[in-house]
């Protein structure tokens, strides 16, 4: 086993269609995992995970309410790798960045011809984004060596 650097964990998790799996809380302090479509952003504030969902789902309300989040990638072959990133998210509703973003999330897991459908299919009023500036990144590579 051994740890990535930042440029290998950002290719890991930006490979093709890897799903993170969100870690969150819910309102009664049960946890709940979930897979999601993400991607990541590099702004001048610092690295953040990107994606969308329901304003009113149950991952829409538990952000709202505890900004904290986890999200695990990992490969399924061996010699097995995985990132855990931990965050801090937050909602937005600007319509044109949640457009460009739905649309390359669109264009990332169901393929380039169909980016602009799943664009605009989740900009949508019920629907955030959730930008989530990464705190801490756990990422290792060759687990089973």
């Amino acid at each position: 086993m051994r740890e990535m650097s930042r440029e290998e964990w950002w290719k890991f998790a930006s490979e093709g269609t890897r799903t993170g799996k969100l870690g969150l809380v819910r309102a009664n302090g049960a946890a709940i995992v979930t897979p999601i479509w993400f991607l990541l952003d590099e702004t001048p504030d610092g690295d953040e995970l990107v994606f969308t969902t329901g304003t009113d789902t149950l991952k829409g309300k538990a952000i709202a309410r505890d900004p904290r989040i986890s999200l695990v990638v990992d490969d399924q072959e061996p010699p097995y790798s995985y990132i855990q990133f931990t965050a801090e998210a937050r909602l937005t509703h600007d319509y044109d960045e949640m457009l460009a973003w739905a649309t390359r999330l669109g264009g990332r897991y169901m393929g380039a011809e169909r980016a602009e459908e799943y664009g605009k299919r989740n900009a949508v009023p019920e629907e955030s984004l959730v930008r989530a500036k990464i705190t801490k990144v756990i990422a290792r590579a060759e687990i089973a060596g």
